[in-house]
């Protein structure tokens, strides 16, 4: 487990070192659906009622976050599936968020925020929290956020640069996992380049400022585990970033798929998967439900080793 209160201040530097000692570079998504919760959970709770489906949540997720912790370095949280249940979603987003903290966890909160001037500060100082406010539970916030870097420089700038004096990390959306994005992301401009590859150099040259230890930066990249011959150009353009790669399991990303994200020495990347392990149980009906959770946990890290260890 590594330890918050130690030198170890650089994010990049962080993630990296929980990844060594977990053995394995993989996140697992935290993205909780009312209806997909265990009956037990959901049995004696109205779909109805905010607070009802919140309370169900904090349950189911507090045992995913207890399966996992021991095999895995990093959870990923989908605020969305909290914030639609409006001021108790995102209390208990924030209050998860803070017990996965506590179990050693690396949090990153998937909100893809993105934003110019004030109103970007606003959401750096939101999502990533604020430790002025000594009142609020769960006042940490996470350790990383995704953002959307198409406002370009003056969009990124601003998060980057709170992470910077809080010692937080980022990723930016640069390739994403789902088939619709091709319509913009592969699109070829006149210069030879797609924007993806456009987007990648921008990427690249706001995270030269904050570099650690480790040889990364804290700003990462979200590049999707199905488009593997794309995460290899990307790779070439973006050495520095840890690649945050979403799609693996449900989405139909295998363990293959993720290689070119890596770099030669099997580091440079976290692969993520969501409802594959964390609905695991509707297809591992022989245990119970927190069991399946870890075994499917247990899974990926296993597969994901294999990959960047041979």
């Amino acid at each position: 487990m590594i330890d918050r209160r130690s030198a170890i201040d650089h994010f990049a530097d962080r993630l990296v070192a929980a990844c060594k000692a977990k053995g394995s570079p993989v996140c697992v998504g935290i993205d909780p659906v009312w209806d997909r919760l265990p009956a037990a959970i959901r049995e004696g709770r109205d779909a109805r009622k905010a607070r009802d489906v919140v309370a169900g949540f904090d349950l189911f997720v507090r045992g995913v976050l207890d399966a996992v912790a021991p095999h895995v370095p990093c959870v990923k949280f989908q605020s969305a599936c909290f914030e639609r249940y409006l001021w108790p979603g995102v209390e208990s987003y924030h209050r998860l968020a803070e017990h996965a903290l506590r179990l050693g966890l690396i949090v990153i909160g998937d909100a893809k925020r993105g934003d110019i001037g004030i109103s970007a500060e606003h959401y750096a100082a939101g999502c990533l929290g604020d430790p002025s406010f000594s009142d609020i539970e769960g006042k940490r916030g996470p350790d990383a956020l995704t953002i959307n870097p198409y406002f370009g420089k003056d969009g990124v700038e601003p998060f980057v640069e709170l992470a910077k004096k809080q010692g937080k990390g980022l990723f930016a959306l640069v390739r994403t996992s789902n088939p619709g994005g091709d319509a913009i992301q592969s699109q070829m401009l006149a210069n030879g380049r797609s924007v993806a590859e456009v987007v990648a150099q921008v990427v690249a040259s706001l995270g030269e400022s904050a570099v650690g230890k480790s040889g990364y930066s804290l700003l990462g990249a979200v590049v999707g585990a199905t488009k593997p011959r794309d995460a290899q150009r990307l790779r070439e353009l973006m050495p520095r970033q840890i690649f945050l790669v979403p799609g693996f399991g449900a989405q139909g990303g295998s363990a293959d798929d993720v290689r070119a994200c890596f770099k030669s020495d099997g580091a440079g990347a976290i692969i993520t998967a969501s409802r594959s392990v964390l609905f695991a149980y509707d297809k591992d009906t022989s245990r119970s439900w927190q069991s399946a959770v870890e075994a499917a946990a247990k899974k990926m890290k296993d597969e994901v080793a294999a990959i960047i260890g041979g």
